[in-house]
């Protein structure tokens, strides 16, 4: 058995990045109320230190200042520290990562606090070398000492601006989403389009797939040719770059350069969950048959390395992994060098293969590593070389088997296993889409296997959710985004398999959210539970970021629910909350895309689906075949009494019912004779 000089509280955690400084010289405590009735009682000031498994810069500090007997003894002699895995504790993270960014204009991770004992901020940053650490450290506790007078003021400005932060305001104005707010919304965001490389014009550029979701189903909606022509070569762009993995499938978090080349090497599992479900979409619109593959390699590597036996997917890999000589280095397993390569692939194809995955100095990395990327499309690529394209896809599958086999003998990136609720929705509804655009039954089996794990692990008897789980334990008080992601996700395995199941809890895990986390004076929803321990404010998470906000999910959710159950109060409640955002929206509409998704259901024609029938399962398979956004889909192959369905069925018929606004046209066995719905 190893043995460790150190070892501290969090050795009886089960978060992978809070167990991989159990064993630092820092006498690190979990977040609870053992360690802040500890600072309380010893009037000492608090490290909150958050960070995530698969964060590079955070195993750079942790090596550098954590790891360090000296500065330890700064921490532990003059502070009570804690430990913090973002991705179990967001409601934390949010408080203080609206703290550092008022201090310092800026966030990321690792992001580390000086709190006072009651837990109000005083002082952070994220990234800091040591040296400056140290110094922070001595000055702040000498101040506290000397002049407490002075932190405890700013704490009170601090928090009054934290609070302010998510003040949202009923806007008094006459409900109105018409279509030119969205077309001058979009028309300045575009502004930032880097047309290109794709993405917008900055750097580090990263996915943000429910931008490009929102701008591929306006696009179609309008018959905007341009627009459409930059968000396909974005994810052209993307794909062929080094932020996916052309061995393995899969992408990593972002890229730090314009094109896509140099990612950070870690894979979120919610990156490659909304990527599924967005070049699913993409095929349907452009039929470009890479997005296809993108899909089933991502899903692949989702399969292999990010499932376990339950049906649960697991958190993160890590960016960084061991060389040769047991160094932790970022990226080491996913780079190549020219020795290595011209070993592995034969010496026929070697210049083929240079000359696809650019080991020029377009893909040149640093210190004679290469990350593969892509420049050419195929047909383009077969032309300029000479060479059948079925020789070609031969080829290139040749190659993937042979740098695939050749990689699993390096050092595995450490693996984040613990189970997000909310993250597996955003899995399972990637699978679902998946399965819907391609009809590959081995997806929906997924998604199902997935969906049955959230409803006996993490569904509890009151309708309540745990938010975590590891090594067959739940834990966790549910946040907005483990309810809102849940619904979305259970909403849409029902519109692929008509089982009323998934419908009814989606409908029971609303009432439930409208009942613990809904402000009905703001017509908006906290992000924590009222029955969770308060912190100093109570946060409202309403941008977009790289994964919608819970309450723009939870607006669409409640728009889709007041269809199928026929509830006008969900639908005004979706409205306002909409309503309320709009200001927000037009000068930074990147920030908004899902509000104006769900503005677009209320400014276009929005279209209700019924098929019923025994033939219904067979038909609804058909309809996954055309690119439809602007509609819901309902179905049976019996009668039934819900709201969508009732007094339409007939027997011996399998039949469809198109309604908008209130108004259904008559129905018919053939989808095409609905068609085009746009």
């Amino acid at each position: 058995m190893e043995q460790h000089a150190y070892t501290n509280d969090l050795i009886d955690e089960t978060s992978p990045y809070l167990l991989q400084h159990a064993h630092n010289p820092v006498h690190w405590k979990p977040w609870g109320e053992e360690a802040l009735q500890q600072a309380k009682k010893e009037n000492k000031l608090i490290i909150v230190s958050i960070g995530y498994a698969a964060c590079h810069w955070c195993h750079v500090m942790e090596h550098e200042s954590f790891e360090d007997p000296k500065v330890a003894e700064i921490m532990n002699t003059n502070y009570v520290n804690i430990k913090v895995d973002r991705e179990e504790r967001p409601d934390i993270d949010q408080v203080y990562m609206s703290a550092v960014q008022l201090m310092t204009g800026s966030g990321g991770w690792p992001l580390n606090m000086v709190v006072l004992p009651d837990g109000r901020p005083v002082w952070g940053g994220t990234y800091f070398p040591k040296g400056n650490w140290v110094d922070a450290l001595k000055q702040i506790a000498s101040l506290y000492e000397k002049q407490p007078d002075k932190l405890i003021e700013y704490a009170e400005k601090l928090e009054q601006g934290i609070k302010a932060i998510d003040l949202i305001e009923i806007n008094t104005n006459a409900i109105n989403f018409d279509k030119e707010f969205i077309v001058s919304s979009v028309k300045e965001w575009s502004s930032h389009f880097d047309h290109q490389k794709g993405g917008t014009k900055r750097v580090p550029k990263f996915m943000m797939p429910n931008n490009y979701h929102f701008l591929l189903r306006y696009a179609y909606q309008t018959k905007d040719e341009t627009l459409l022509k930059f968000v396909k070569n974005t994810l052209t762009k993307i794909s062929y770059g080094g932020v996916y993995d052309h061995v393995g499938g899969g992408f990593a978090r972002y890229s730090t350069d314009g094109k896509w080349h140099v990612p950070h090497f870690e894979k979120m599992l919610y990156d490659n969950a909304q990527l599924v479900s967005l070049y699913s979409d993409a095929f349907l619109v452009t039929k470009d048959p890479w997005f296809k593959d993108v899909v089933y390699e991502t899903l692949d590597f989702v399969a292999r390395e990010l499932t376990n036996k339950e049906g649960a997917f697991y958190s993160s890999l890590d960016a960084d992994s061991n060389t040769l000589d047991g160094e932790l280095e970022e990226g080491a397993f996913y780079v190549w060098t020219k020795e290595e390569l011209k070993k592995i692939v034969p010496d026929h194809d070697y210049t083929l293969f240079t000359d696809y995955y650019n080991i020029n100095s377009y893909g040149f990395w640093e210190k004679g590593n290469y990350v593969l990327i892509r420049k050419d499309a195929h047909q383009k690529f077969c032309s300029d070389n000479n060479i059948d394209s079925e020789v070609l896809i031969k080829k290139i599958a040749q190659w993937k088997q042979i740098l695939f086999h050749e990689r699993e003998k390096r050092s595995r990136p450490r693996l984040d296993d613990k189970t997000l609720t909310s993250w597996n929705a955003l899995m399972l509804k990637g699978y679902l889409d998946a399965y819907r655009v391609f009809g590959e039954k081995r997806f929906l089996d997924a998604a199902i296997k997935n969906a049955n794990f959230i409803k006996t692990t993490q569904l509890k008897n009151d309708t309540s959710l745990f938010h975590n789980y590891k090594n067959g334990k739940s834990t966790i008080n549910g946040y907005l985004e483990d309810y809102a992601l849940v619904i979305e996700a259970f909403i849409t395995l029902y519109q692929n398999t008509f089982d009323p199941e998934w419908l009814k809890i989606s409908e029971q895990l609303t009432q439930y959210t409208l009942h613990h986390f809904f402000n009905e004076n703001k017509n908006i929803f906290y992000f924590t539970s009222d029955k969770d321990p308060k912190l100093i404010t109570r946060t409202i998470e309403y941008s977009d970021n790289v994964i919608p906000a819970s309450n723009s999910i939870m607006a669409k959710n409640l728009f889709l629910l007041s269809h199928y159950f026929d509830r006008s109060n969900y639908k005004e409640i979706s409205e306002q909350m909409l309503h309320n955002i709009k200001p927000q929206i037009k000068s930074y509409a990147s920030g908004y895309s899902n509000w104006l998704d769900l503005m677009l259901n209320f400014s276009f024609d929005f279209y209700e689906l019924v098929i019923i029938g025994k033939e219904a399962k067979i038909k609804l398979k058909e309809v996954g075949q055309t690119y439809i956004p602007n509609k819901l889909i309902a179905g049976g192959t019996s009668d039934s009494d819900t709201a969508l369905l009732k007094n339409r069925f007939v027997k011996d018929k399998t039949l469809f019912y198109l309604c908008v606004n209130n108004s259904c046209k008559y129905p018919v066995e053939e989808f095409e004779d609905i068609l085009p719905l746009k």
